[in-house]
């Protein structure tokens, strides 16, 4: 069913029923009141005939019969009965000859006893009053048919019909105006959408001037196609950037075997083709593992185990790693601000993938440093653990800072030293798997701080 049906319905159901309650209301309310408006006249006809009855010696039957006539004019078919202690009929009055009304003992006798009853007798409404103030305990009965409250009444009845039914039409009708206008801005905006593709996203929904939910979803929309953009542009450029880097030594792993099969050569000479593929394998070997690395962090946390680990011993297996990286390199270790609980120092995380994270940062300050030294600092405060990595290398720009976690992207005073350029995109990945935060700060000739936060295992959520 269409939403706009739905919201038709529902906004009609909602009056149908207000309509109901209100018509039922004003009905119910009209039929209670003619009903003591008629008992209160009945009564006040009884009162009247009881004390006639009690000056019997003034007022005789056919006075009697004159003054009933008269009364409670607003009313038709009138009867009046009274009766004495032994339920013998001693009065009778009825606008039409033989027009009388049997009342059965037990309905005197509860008389008697309620002082009065109210009840319907076909067409009309009748009380059967007890007046214990005259000394013969007659009961009388006034009974009329109520023909202008009836009348009044279905007038009343036929006006809440034709009110309920073209309220309910009346709804149906506005429900649907009004779903249509409501739903006018759904259906822009899906048309917008539509129009969007991996072609076109820099195209954007147009939103009014108004700050209402359309708006947000519209601003929501919008920042949500930002965020496409960007990854595909992201992808775009990492793809590029990749299949730039490895038909790099692909070509020249094609170059040098083409050359040196066009003639025959010394052994000598094929060993040192074959030594020069073999170290274009190997670049090619750690490429392709970095970008295996890149697409694994490139993941979410549930799909990577995660334990707990202690940051200190993550650390410690540095200075060893750097060496066997490269003999020249070295790391120098302070742990400042060391927390006395223990618990403090664990992190809930991947081991592997967090120590490949912290060393390609410490790799990349021994490379870039002057003295290829690292300075690695652990500290440990209320907002959790942080790991800061410091260099004394060249630095990097502020204008190219906020350029360094995009896949193969490499400063340009750093690029006659070899690298891929997904160290530090390949880090953040991993960081952010781990709920954390990395910062780089830099001057130009002095050096580079990169600051690495994560969460305390037990405040971790």
């Amino acid at each position: 069913m269409a939403v706009r049906i739905k919201i038709t319905l529902l906004f009609t159901t909602i009056v149908f029923l207000l309509l109901s309650l209100l018509c039922s209301s004003i009905y119910y309310f009209a039929y209670t009141r003619r009903l003591e408006n008629i008992k209160a006249h009945l009564i006040n006809q009884a009162l009247t005939t009881s004390t006639l009855l009690n000056e019997s010696n003034i007022f005789n039957q056919q006075l009697m019969n004159k003054i009933d006539s008269a009364t409670i004019i607003s009313m038709k078919d009138k009867t009046i009965q009274a009766y004495n202690n032994v339920n013998e009929r001693i009065y009778t009055y009825s606008d039409f000859p033989g027009d009388t009304l049997k009342l059965s003992e037990d309905m005197l006798s509860e008389a008697r006893m309620k002082n009065s009853i109210f009840f319907t007798a076909g067409r009309k409404e009748a009380v059967a009053f007890y007046a214990n103030k005259n000394k013969e305990g007659i009961v009388i009965l006034a009974a009329a048919f109520d023909e202008e409250g009836n009348r009044n009444l279905q007038h009343l009845k036929l006006i809440l019909w034709l009110s309920f039914i073209g309220g309910t039409v009346i709804a149906f009708i506005s429900g649907y105006i009004f779903s249509k206008i409501l739903l006018q801005p759904v259906k822009k905006i899906a048309d917008e959408v539509n129009i969007i593709s991996a072609q076109s996203l820099t195209h954007r929904i147009k939103s009014g001037k108004s700050d209402d939910e359309w708006s947000y979803l519209i601003k929501t929309l919008n920042d949500l196609l930002d965020r496409l953009q960007e990854s595909f542009e992201i992808q775009r450029r990492f793809i590029s950037s990749a299949a730039h880097e490895l038909s790099t030594p692909l070509t020249s792993i094609s170059s040098q075997l083409e050359v040196s099969l066009q003639r025959n050569r010394a052994v000598e000479d094929y060993r040192l083709v074959m030594q020069s593929v073999y170290q274009d394998v190997r670049e090619l070997t750690r490429l392709t593992q970095t970008l295996l690395e890149f697409a694994t962090a490139s993941g979410t946390a549930g799909g990577i185990e995660l334990n707990l680990l202690r940051i200190d011993e993550v650390l410690m297996r540095l200075p060893a790693e750097m060496i066997k990286q490269d003999k020249a390199y070295s790391v120098k270790l302070e742990f400042d601000q060391l927390p006395e609980d223990e618990e403090q120092l664990f992190v809930f995380g991947n081991a592997e993938l967090l120590f490949s994270a912290i060393r390609n940062v410490v790799s990349n300050a021994c490379k870039y440093s002057h003295n290829r030294l690292a300075k690695v600092r652990l500290a440990v405060d209320e907002t959790g653990i942080k790991v800061s990595v410091e260099d004394a290398g060249k630095g990097i720009s502020e204008s190219e800072l906020k350029n360094i976690f995009h896949p193969f992207y490499r400063a340009e005073n750093n690029r006659a030293i070899t690298g891929f350029g997904v160290g530090l995109p390949l880090v953040k990945r991993i960081i952010k798997i781990h709920k954390g935060q990395i910062a780089v700060s830099s001057v130009v000739g002095k050096g580079t701080i990169v600051v690495i936060s994560l969460p305390i295992a037990r405040t971790n959520k």
